[in-house]
């Protein structure tokens, strides 16, 4: 059975931006054609943001933020605007789950089950508004009789957004941005704006004051301006590291705040305990996620080499049966790359490793029952060092490398020596060695026998991953300014407290 894609994108004014709470006409006819990965075919077009557009939106935002309600407004009362946006997500899921897989390759099934879990994002930073210590009393040992922490919005928010995942990128951004009080740019991804107009419809929907969500497309020279805009506060980026270090860059020639949730290359440590056919049915299984296209994924596989051959053997088995196709037929079980120059990149890797002397062990080219769409074979390389490029770089896409260790703590070495530090995931039967060997990498997350990503705990890389975390109490933190306040006399809000 085969889910029926939309042939349209459910979208209404795609020819427009969404600017100080209106359907802007652009400065300029520039379109930019968003392609279906699966057949290669034009989905829809949207209008391209130049340089005038992307002042509009800040000058909106600005305006927003400096004279308008929404920072003026209680958290509780920006919180009703969070549920609101929640309730509309739902009712817009089937949209936002034809959308995903005709933008980024996902299977249907796979962004139907994502965007159901993403109003609670929403819910959560809500009901944040009623405990959150935005105001803390503290007692001043330098003069004064009562001090203040007091926890502020930052300013105007430039939220970047890639186009693996963007309505749930977009959601760890905008939730907590919105209830601290600030106002966003949403810069959406080229490839992939679907689910920032979603929003911006939204927006409208519920009536967000305007300018504190502003929705544009544009590649990357036009959204440096972004970045580059002293009327900006804070930029928040989802993407590769090559881009992050140009944004802290930028940002730091004007000593503008920042988050940058970045790539990785993470291992998962297999220790001799494990059952490897259960640890590669894992492995495979969760490399099918997006087709790989996704940061945190478990790419480095890290085997004691007395066991290597049979990991990798495991691993064949269970990758190369993996049923490769149509996003939206059921009996898929990994989807297309998002884009052509996707493709050649994971293609271009796969060649690399080959040349560099590693073990092509299964896959490596293209499904041959596909003749269209940007489509790879599941890929294992085996007896892989660790200092090669496919072991060093991040190839964002179905390729595994087996890497052979002495023992648990060489394993632990070749895992840590990287310089991403996003993921990592301990495979072991007992969990006092798992616990024991998590506190040992240097990772953001670190999952125990399966690929985790924990966004309402906390979500970030250590090292050239990123800066800061997104998701849970910790996400709302990088949205705030700590300002004390020092006075003379205990005020009465708390003379009754």
């Amino acid at each position: 059975m085969s889910v029926t894609s939309d042939t349209r994108a459910p979208l209404r004014r795609p020819d427009r931006f969404f600017i100080d709470g209106e359907w802007a006409a652009p400065s300029s006819g520039a379109m930019i054609d968003v392609i279906e990965p699966a057949t290669e075919e034009l989905f829809f077009q949207v209008a391209e943001a130049r340089e005038a557009d992307i002042s509009a939106a800040v000058a909106a935002a600005r305006r927003a933020f400096d004279s308008g309600p929404w920072p003026r407004m209680t958290h509780e009362e920006r919180a009703g605007y969070l549920r609101a946006i929640a309730a509309a997500i739902g009712r817009r899921a089937e949209d936002a789950s034809q959308i995903w897989p005709r933008e980024s390759g996902i299977l249907y099934a796979a962004a139907r089950a994502g965007i159901g879990g993403i109003p609670k994002t929403y819910e959560f930073y809500a009901d944040l508004a009623s405990d959150y210590p935005f105001e803390t009393p503290r007692e001043p040992v330098a003069g004064g009789k009562f001090g203040l922490l007091v926890r502020e919005a930052v300013g105007v928010v430039g939220a970047v957004i890639p186009w693996n995942a963007p309505m749930a990128l977009t959601a760890h951004k905008l939730a907590p941005a919105l209830l601290a009080g600030c106002t966003v740019v949403l810069k959406c991804s080229p490839e992939a704006p679907g689910a920032g107009y979603l929003m911006a419809e939204i927006a409208e929907e519920v009536g967000l004051p305007a300018g504190v969500l502003n929705v544009v497309t544009a590649d990357r020279e036009v959204s440096e301006l972004l970045v580059r805009d002293p009327r900006v506060d804070k930029i928040a980026f989802t993407g590769s590291t090559a881009a992050g270090r140009r944004i802290a860059s930028l940002c730091g020639e004007r000593i503008a705040r920042f988050t940058l949730e970045l790539g990785g290359k993470s291992a998962a440590v297999i220790l001799d305990d494990m059952d490897l056919g259960r640890a590669a049915e894992v492995l495979s299984s969760a490399e099918c996620r997006l087709t790989g296209q996704v940061c945190a994924s478990l790419t480095r596989i890290v085997v004691t080499r007395k066991r290597h051959d049979e990991l990798v053997e495991a691993l064949s088995s269970t990758f190369s049966q993996v049923q490769v196709g149509d996003p939206f037929d059921d009996s898929t079980q990994m989807g297309p790359l998002a884009m052509r120059r996707q493709r050649d990149r994971v293609e271009g890797y796969i060649a690399k490793g080959i040349e560099e002397g590693a073990v092509l062990a299964t896959g490596g080219g293209r499904p041959k029952h596909l003749d269209r769409g940007f489509f790879v074979e599941p890929t294992v390389f085996a007896n892989v060092d660790n200092s090669s490029t496919i072991a060093r770089e991040e190839i964002f896409g179905p390729v595994l490398t087996v890497i052979p260790a002495e023992d648990e703590e060489d394993a632990v070495a070749i895992a840590n020596d990287t310089i991403y530090g996003l993921n990592a995931s301990v495979f072991t039967n007992d969990v006092d060695r798992a616990r024991h060997v998590a506190r040992q990498l240097r990772s953001g997350t670190v999952g125990h026998n399966a690929f985790r990503m924990e966004l309402s705990i906390g979500f970030g890389g250590f090292k050239q991953s990123g800066i800061g975390r997104e998701g849970g109490r910790e996400g709302l933190l990088p949205y705030l300014e700590s300002k004390t306040v020092i006075l003379e006399d205990v005020p009465t809000e708390y003379r009754t407290k």
